[in-house]
């Protein structure tokens, strides 16, 4: 199961988000500061409706490798349906997004800044500045299941999944050693997560919400 400090998660977030604050540009809309975080840009094009067509392969997409020993699957990949495909995909990518931050132990992603924004964002930071701080990187196997999409009326999709972390682990940076913890209740997390489209066609995670230890989810 992959646990770290929640102490020392809050205290690296703080940096962190110092760092990111750091020669960002004003907002366009005059937003909080918030927003003004790379990554946590409330833009204009957030209330656009979402395109029903297939996913759009012509979006220069950062290239996302996992750390070594590190596997994530998820189920299904894909539904038939072109645009609740899309956020599959484009969620996909944010989670592959977070592991690889972590296994490169840089918070300020910008592959994680490319694949979400606002809470999520800000979330996706204090996690991976968790990892930073404890000196460990993730390996095993992570199986994301029940992935179902729905969407509203002012364009958001909703995506709801659960994550079987029984196989995945934590792995010291500096000794290798492998952290291996024995399979609970709490392996078993539930997410809904919020997701819109930007102008540039990406459907990336606004809020992301987890109920670790969930009955939903147990095997």
């Amino acid at each position: 199961m992959r646990t770290r400090s929640t102490t020392a998660a809050a205290a690296a977030l703080t940096a962190a988000v110092a760092l990111l604050l750091t020669g960002c540009g004003g907002s366009d809309g005059g937003d909080s500061g918030e927003d003004e975080i790379a990554g946590a840009d409330a833009g204009s094009s957030a209330s656009a409706s979402p395109s029903p067509t297939a996913i759009d392969e012509a979006v220069d997409r950062p290239a996302v490798s996992l750390p070594e020993g590190d596997n994530l699957v998820f189920t299904p990949e894909t539904t038939g349906d072109a645009k609740a495909d899309a956020v599959l995909k484009d969620n996909a990518e944010y989670l592959r997004s977070i592991d690889e931050a972590i296994g490169k132990q840089d918070p300020k992603s910008k592959s994680v800044a490319f694949y979400s924004k606002d809470s999520a964002y800000i979330g996706s930071v204090e996690w991976i500045s968790g990892f930073v701080k404890d000196g460990v990187t993730v390996t095993g196997t992570v199986r994301y299941f029940d992935r179902k999409v729905t969407f509203s009326k002012d364009g958001s999709a909703g995506l709801t999944y659960c994550a079987d972390e029984s196989k995945g682990y934590t792995k010291d940076v500096k000794t290798d050693k492998v952290n291996v913890t024995e399979a609970t209740k709490d392996s078993y997390v539930l997410y809904n997560d919020r997701l819109r489209k930007n102008d540039k066609g990406v459907w990336q995670t606004t809020k992301s919400t987890s109920e670790r230890g969930s009955e939903v989810c147990q095997p």
